[in-house]
């Protein structure tokens, strides 16, 4: 069989189909007549190009790039459309007091303009998970809720959700119980809760104006003659890093209980770096069960004025001054408080239990652990100034080279007992809701 000579095709013959092309030898035989072959070195590299971009976003892993979700993927580097978010917490701002019954839900996160007021026959109900945030503010623009003589509070949390109230400047949203950037020991952010009731109390009148809110605001008014008084329900409530500075030194307690009655129900409650004192009574009848204390300012646990209630079941963690601040009635009515079931972790407090001369109360069932030298319970009410204490069961674990009588004084060391390992103090286990627990502050 013969064969046909191999030809070159010339580039200046074809100049237009061999412009930045490779020359191509084209043969010819008996089954193809020509081939001519076009490849443009810029169209190749252009699609190799675009072909391997395609390949590597192809591979990237797909998923929910957004942090602000709830279901985002850190690990994602493509946006795959499945972001999941927590039901809107659109901020609503309450700047005037609360004039008709109204309910907060957890949909929202409520801010505290100003001093806001629960007015007399108003019933305000907070639903579980919601957040209440206080704005920064001192003197008499400091910020907090009151519960005014007569208004009602129906605050009910959960275990899973409690009621939040904490400041501005925390970016806490309902469904969370940690805050995601502000420390535990953050002090005098916002205000603080109030609740003023109708029942009895020891002062110079029958009702007077409450510590931590101007003389102006009448609604500050608490004291009456009603010891069943009811100012609602106030359970499973978190309130954190208030405390805010009204004047002179004179700073809102976290939780500030003037006058309230004993239909009033609270139980399981939680203070947070409070510059001030965590929970004070002024008079009034109400019990109060299930309470963590952890790094206020000042007292823990501050009783004036003739409270007849109970404190049942409660952990003080680090206060700033006393653990327990008790002092005695200001006018003739000598009533007695019951505080029993308490555990007083002292750390760095200045005192463990600051009595006055007419100081009356029952103590039972307290184990004080963690003392420094200088700390101490410093007296024993005194039966010649109508002082009155009935004391048992208590117990304390010491420092290596100490004794009861360098931190229990005035006779007080006869009611504790020394102990490694004690069998008295407060049931933790019934404060695992807590912020306190979920850091730690609750392991022993």
């Amino acid at each position: 069989m013969g064969h046909k000579k191999t030809k070159i095709i010339p580039i200046k013959k074809y100049p237009r189909l061999f412009n930045n092309s490779l020359t191509l030898k084209i043969g010819f035989n008996n089954f193809f007549y020509y081939l001519l072959v076009k490849i443009s070195f810029m169209r190749i590299l252009n699609l190799i190009t675009l072909s391997l971009i395609l390949l590597l976003v192809s591979c990237k892993k797909e998923g929910c790039t957004d942090p602000t979700a709830i279901n985002y993927n850190i690990h994602a580097e493509k946006n795959d459309g499945s972001c999941e978010y927590e039901a809107s917490s659109q901020l609503q701002v309450i700047t005037d007091n609360i004039v008709e019954n109204t309910t907060w839900t957890k949909d929202k996160v409520y801010v505290l303009d100003n001093r806001v007021t629960v007015l007399n026959g108003v019933t305000l109900t907070i639903e579980p998970g919601t957040v209440i945030k206080g704005e920064a503010g001192t003197g008499p623009n400091a910020t907090a809720l009151i519960i005014a003589r007569g208004g009602k509070l129906i605050a009910e949390g959960t275990e899973s959700e409690p009621i939040i109230f904490t400041s501005i400047a925390d970016e806490i949203v309902s469904g969370q119980i940690v805050s995601p950037n502000l420390d535990p020991t953050l002090n005098s952010l916002w205000g603080g809760l109030i609740v003023l009731g109708r029942a009895p109390i020891s002062a110079i009148g029958v009702s007077i104006q409450i510590e931590g809110i101007p003389p102006s605001d009448q609604n500050g008014l608490y004291g009456g003659t009603n010891p069943l008084d009811n100012s609602g329900v106030l359970k499973y409530i978190s309130i954190r890093h208030g405390g805010a500075n009204i004047g002179e030194g004179n700073e809102i307690n976290g939780l500030t209980l003037g006058g309230v009655g004993s239909e009033t129900i609270i139980e399981n409650i939680e203070i947070v770096a409070n510059q001030d004192d965590g929970i004070e009574w002024f008079g009034g009848t109400v019990d109060v069960t299930d309470v963590v204390i952890l790094n206020v300012g000042d007292d823990a646990i501050d009783t004036d004025q003739g409270w007849s209630g109970t404190l049942n079941n409660f952990i003080i963690i680090n206060p700033g001054d006393e653990a327990l601040e008790l002092d005695g009635p200001e006018s003739n009515l000598l009533e007695t408080h019951i505080i029993t079931n308490g555990t007083i972790k002292s750390l760095n407090s200045l005192g463990l239990v600051d009595s006055d001369p007419n100081s009356r109360y029952y103590l039972s069932n307290l184990y004080f652990t963690d003392l420094s030298l200088g700390q101490s319970f410093d007296e024993l009410p005194n039966l010649d100034f109508d002082g009155f204490y009935d004391i048992n069961n208590l117990e304390s674990t010491l420092p290596t080279n100490t004794q009861l009588v360098d931190f229990f004084l005035g006779g007080s060391d006869s009611f504790v007992n020394v102990v490694q390992s004690n069998t008295v103090g407060c049931d933790l286990t019934k404060l695992e809701w807590s912020l306190s627990f979920k850091l730690g502050y609750l392991t022993f």
